[in-house]
């Protein structure tokens, strides 16, 4: 069985190497074997999980939430529910995230349109919201 470096990893799957020890670190990735001079070796299928790494955070998870994806992803069939589900609650955050992002843009729009008609700098209605104790 052929090995990777860490160097060799990094480029199959697109990262930089201190992503590789990042995600090492987290859990991630395997502890790999070392050489007798301490090189990492990692298996080959790791640029693949470092692939699947990068693009489960793409579609929003965080480093936790793959590493419970891969944890259930060793058993697909087994687990199939289980993943499913987790995606679905990762759709219900996304889109209550859009929709404070929506919040955040009208008021920002409001405060925009408010602002055009201002006059002095001194009477800003973005400085005086973000000004205020409360919300706006």
């Amino acid at each position: 069985m052929v090995h990777l470096t860490i160097g060799r990893l990094a480029q199959l799957a697109g990262v930089n190497l201190e992503t590789i020890r990042y995600y090492e670190r987290r859990g991630l990735l395997p502890k790999p074997e070392r050489t007798a001079a301490g090189y990492r070796q990692f298996p080959p299928d790791s640029a693949r999980r470092v692939r699947f790494i990068k693009r489960a955070q793409t579609l929003g998870f965080s480093l936790d939430e793959v590493r419970d994806l891969l944890t259930l992803g060793a058993a697909p069939r087994q687990n199939r529910s289980t993943i499913r589900a987790r995606a679905k609650a990762k759709i219900e955050d996304i889109d209550g995230r859009i929709a404070a992002l929506r919040a955040m843009k009208r008021t920002l729009n409001a405060l925009v349109d408010r602002c055009e008609r201002c006059g002095a700098s001194t009477d800003c209605p973005i400085v005086a919201c973000l000004d205020q104790d409360g919300a706006a």
